[in-house]
């Protein structure tokens, strides 16, 4: 029996005590959401709810007047062994052997459809991250929201949302003018302007360009006029960088249904239209030569500058512009990470999305992540040999691969700043985190293989009565916990809760496996217990590969 089950029962109980006149609720009273969790005291039962307590007012009870009634009713339900009323009313639920063990059927039968569920059915999600400038390589923070990110759509998916990944390409502004003059720069052999960028990377960028133009009969382009030489590193260099910064997401398994051109917003009219939009609602105004949102009438501090008095767009004319294209493009929910150094976006982000008459939180979400440190024999690393002034994402995947890397950096809350130990993340030890999951998934496997060498098999059938354990019902309660887990992980944006489950799933199989063996002794047959806890082994070993599979991770079958 799983929770989403015994919600229902409990559900079906409490309708059946309305129907008696046992009870003073009309049924559109008898919430959907009746939650059930696992007791901190396994004394207690395996399950627990509250629901009495939630419910004691509206039915005009005591809480625990409440509770017995649904306890007595709950008894006498199969695949009940005990029901125990704690306190001012909270309901404590055992099940029998034979029901709690069926979980692992049904693991089994759902195979990677375990773990899925219906909560974020019906949404369109756009979710943008990562979108870092391609001026160069991805820095910490960008890595940190890839795999953050990466792991969110999955489980936006995994819990029936239609999700878009986008990366947003900042190719129209400043920053691009700064990274193409860096390029002639080194193409002459010149140091990188004050105000442009440095490191390996635009040395071997700018030798490309060379070598492309080369290649195909054309001149040097930095023999060109100055113009000209900076618009052929400009427009050869960016497609270059963007290149590979394509590629080395796709290496950290990172992969965009869109890439969006922020420069597309301004050549196609985006900006003017969404201009016009937000001046039919009556929420710009024009004022010292520019135009203006009154953002301050949706809660911003201060109104925004949308063009400014030479004519030309503000920053903030192609967010406004690229939100409403999103929602053009049939997104119910438009999601976007940001850095840490972003919190004074927020506010004018939420009062263009009220001017619009859409619901900020709702409509336009804004995830604000924190800084990442890379650590090495305790001391902070400051600097990347490629990029020259920051770490990057080649750099931690260069020191402890793809799966650790992207479990250490999703490990962590995004409210949190995170120092990431290299020597640990590399290390084959209980201590990291990643390597503890992951030979937990592949003891399962050894498991499975030592019990096809003694004879141990599923095909005897299964017997859920003989997972009589107290370590098989710990181990059975973990498991039932993930498909919940998974759904409040999506809805929170907590990508973090995924990793924190895995390690807790892990600790209780390698709990029982200390205490229940699925192979027998030199001297034993093989009873319905061996092969019992051999289906438990496998019900582990599936979910601990989907938990992996939700954060990009692999399932290693040995280590």
């Amino acid at each position: 029996m799983t929770p989403q089950d015994l919600e229902q029962l409990i559900h079906t109980v409490l309708t059946e005590a309305v129907a008696a006149g046992e009870v003073n609720l009309t049924d559109d009273q008898i919430p959907a959401d009746i939650v059930v969790e696992r007791p901190r005291n396994r004394e207690h039962g395996d399950w627990a709810t509250n629901i009495a307590m939630r419910l004691a007012k509206a039915a005009g009870m005591n809480p625990r007047e409440l509770a017995v009634n649904i306890a007595f009713r709950l008894a006498e339900k199969e695949g009940i062994e005990k029901v125990d009323v704690a306190g001012p009313g909270f309901i404590n639920i055992t099940l029998d052997a034979a029901t709690a063990g069926e979980l692992a059927r049904t693991i089994l039968t759902a195979k990677e459809s375990y773990g899925t569920n219906q909560s974020q059915t019906g949404k369109h999600v756009n979710l943008e991250f990562v979108s870092a400038n391609p001026t160069g390589p991805i820095h910490l923070g960008g890595a940190r929201w890839a795999a953050v990110g990466d792991t969110l759509a999955r489980l936006l998916e995994a819990s029936g949302a239609k999700v878009t990944r986008e990366y947003y390409f900042n190719d129209h502004g400043a920053q691009i003018d700064r990274f193409a003059r860096s390029l002639v720069a080194r193409a002459k052999g010149e140091e990188a302007p004050e105000d442009g960028y440095g490191g390996q990377y635009i040395e071997d960028i700018a030798n490309q360009v060379m070598a492309d133009a080369q290649e195909a009969g054309e001149p040097n382009p930095v023999t060109l006029p100055e113009a000209e030489a900076t618009e052929a590193f400009r427009a050869r260099g960016v497609e270059l960088m963007f290149a590979e910064i394509k590629k080395k997401l796709a290496e950290f398994h990172v992969e965009f249904d869109v890439y969006f051109h922020e420069d597309h917003l301004h050549t196609t009219g985006a900006v003017a239209e969404a201009i016009e939009k937000l001046r039919d609602r009556g929420v710009i105004y024009e004022a010292e030569g520019a135009t203006w949102l009154r953002s301050t009438d949706f809660g911003d501090d201060k109104d925004r500058v949308i063009i400014k008095s030479d004519g030309d767009a503000a920053y903030f004319a192609g967010d406004i512009a690229y939100y409403l294209n999103k929602r053009e493009r049939g997104a119910d929910q438009v999601v976007i990470m940001l850095g840490a150094d972003h919190h004074g976006y927020i506010g004018r982000m939420y009062a263009m999305c009220a001017a619009f008459g859409d619901k900020p939180g709702d409509n336009l979400e804004l995830l604000i992540g924190q800084l990442v440190n890379l650590l090495s024999n305790g001391e902070p690393l400051r600097m990347s040999k490629r990029a020259g002034t920051i770490v990057t994402l080649d750099d931690l995947v260069e020191a402890v691969g793809v799966d650790a890397a992207r479990y250490a950096l999703v490990r962590s809350s995004i409210d949190q700043a995170i120092d990431i130990d290299l020597d640990l993340l590399a290390s084959h030890s209980n201590d990291n985190p990643v390597y503890y999951v992951q030979y937990a998934h592949a003891r399962t496997c050894n498991v499975s293989r030592n019990a096809a060498e003694h004879g141990v098999s599923m095909d005897a059938g299964f017997a859920p009565e003989a997972l009589d354990h107290a370590a098989d019902a710990q181990l059975l309660g973990a498991l039932a916990q993930f498909p919940a887990m998974v759904a409040q992980a999506a809805e929170l944006r907590e990508p973090h809760r995924v990793a924190r489950y895995l390690e807790s799933l892990a600790a209780s199989y390698h709990t029982w496996y200390g205490q229940c063996r699925v192979t027998p002794r030199a001297d034993e047959l093989v009873e319905t217990g061996h092969v019992a806890r051999l289906w438990l082994n496998e019900a582990v070993k599936q979910v601990l590969a989907n938990g992996l599979a939700l954060l990009g991770v692999s399932a290693p079958e040995r280590l």
